[in-house]
């Protein structure tokens, strides 16, 4: 068997990821604000070994409600929930660091972490949404630079305030009366230009030091962020070669920042349709794409291009000549991911919707079992994948095709793993437990 083996996480979108899913006969709308069904697919993910569960989050309700299922729980709650119905399986939650507040964030990735027995994980995300800001005082969206600036300052407060306890500061000692040794907890004294945060936290350090620190921005900030300072990255590719760029690019500025490139996950989404031949695989995905709405379409492409085409002839060739390639966009790494689709393909308006509909720019592949297994084998073994983000298109038949099909192939090929080795989700990604900023050998170091 091939010592390193793949990750694989379960990206639970609620009805699943194609735009359209809300709309399919498969679908489960009907449970979408039902925690149990969360927990369901959870512990389907766990039978199945993944290293962990995922869900994204924004905070302000998207524009296009009308047309498709835009709204979804607090995650950290719904992860706090399933972590009561599972016992091994990662626990990954988005949270953004411009509009929440270090220390309250700290306590509550630091309670999921306890709860859950040290499966936490956060993934970091600056908000691309413009919408967002009024729902939190502020006049208007901060500009991309000024939200990565913000972040860095944040993960530093955040990173401070797990490590202000140290890992035997808790002495929980009955007999002796003391409860803990106040020589080990800190305060973090932070004054800088976005935060002035004292600590220390009011609860001892996570079961994993800290929760995993996860990212998912293909900007050049977002590059040089996640090179920095994330130990697992997510990321949207449609080609092997646009992979292994990045892959190459993270690990080369990793080892700037004199960090082990080996211990950063890069995890690409796949989006598969998977039937038991590439005829029915096609005409899967076409079923979905047939309850495509162009008003939700259009609107998605919008808040990626910033191009508005709404009355175009979608049969007609995408106008890229309209694109204006030095302005500025909400999601940068997905304004780039649609030109190059546009440039390498030449679609017209409605494939081009059709493409994005399927996951939102990440990779859609429709075929059989092994053709799926095939692609991601490729990717994992060409520097392209240490793993992915697996993203069904419906839900729960799109993750129970994928667990029960092409899991057990990837299996029998030594990429996968039979069980957990470990109990935490740094054992699972294989990362080590850091030490505590405010421990005796980190200070003799210094």
């Amino acid at each position: 068997m091939s010592k390193r083996q793949l990750s694989l996480n379960f990206f639970i979108y609620p009805d699943g990821h194609h735009e359209a899913a809300w709309r399919h006969k498969a679908s489960t709308t009907d449970r979408i604000l039902d925690v149990t069904y969360y927990q369901e697919l959870a512990q389907r993910a766990e039978a199945h070994k993944f290293d962990a569960v995922f869900f994204a989050d924004g905070p302000a309700l998207a524009d296009n409600v009308r047309y498709a299922q835009r709204f979804r729980l607090e995650p950290i709650t719904v992860l706090t929930a399933i972590a009561s119905a599972t016992k091994r399986i990662g626990l990954i939650a988005t949270a953004s660091t411009t509009y929440t507040e270090p220390y309250n964030l700290a306590r509550l990735f630091a309670s999921l972490d306890h709860i859950s027995g040290g499966r936490a994980g956060w993934n970091i995300v600056t908000t691309s949404s413009p919408q967002a800001a009024q729902n939190f005082g502020l006049p208007e969206h901060p500009p991309h630079n000024e939200r990565y600036e913000r972040a860095r300052e944040y993960l530093d407060v955040i990173t401070r305030l797990w490590d202000s306890w140290e890992d035997d500061a808790l002495v929980n000692d009955p007999v002796s009366g003391i409860f803990a040794d106040t020589s080990k907890i800190h305060t973090i004294d932070h004054i800088g230009k976005h935060f002035r945060v004292r600590g220390p936290l009011n609860v001892s350090r996570p079961p994993q030091g800290r929760p995993v620190y996860v990212q998912a921005g293909s900007s050049e900030d977002g590059r040089a962020f996640a090179a920095r300072f994330a130990e697992a990255i997510f990321t949207a590719h449609q080609t092997l070669a646009s992979a292994q760029e990045f892959y190459a690019d993270i690990k080369r500025q990793a080892r700037a920042f004199d960090r082990n490139p080996d211990k950063i996950k890069i995890l690409p989404g796949i989006s598969p349709f998977i039937a038991s031949t590439q005829v029915e695989a096609d005409r899967l995905q076409e079923e979905f794409n047939a309850l495509i709405q162009p008003e939700f379409s259009l609107t998605q492409l919008r808040q990626m291009t910033g191009l508005d085409l709404t009355g175009f002839d979608l049969d007609s060739p995408f106008p890229r000549h309209l694109i204006d390639t030095n302005g500025a966009h909400g999601v940068a790494s997905r304004f780039k991911l649609v030109v190059d689709i546009v440039d390498r393909e030449k679609p017209t308006i409605r494939q081009l919707v059709q493409r994005l509909a399927g996951a939102r720019g990440h990779w859609v592949i429709a075929g059989t079992p092994e053709k799926i297994a095939d692609n991601i084998q490729t990717w994992f073994e060409n520097g392209a994948a240490d793993g992915f983000n697996v993203m069904p298109p419906f839900l729960p038949g799109g993750f129970d095709l994928f667990a029960k099909q092409v899991v057990p192939i990837l299996r029998k090929r030594g990429l996968f793993r039979h069980d957990y080795t470990g109990r935490t989700l740094r054992d699972h990604y294989g990362l080590d437990r850091p030490a505590s900023v405010f421990s005796r050998s980190i200070q003799a170091i210094a």
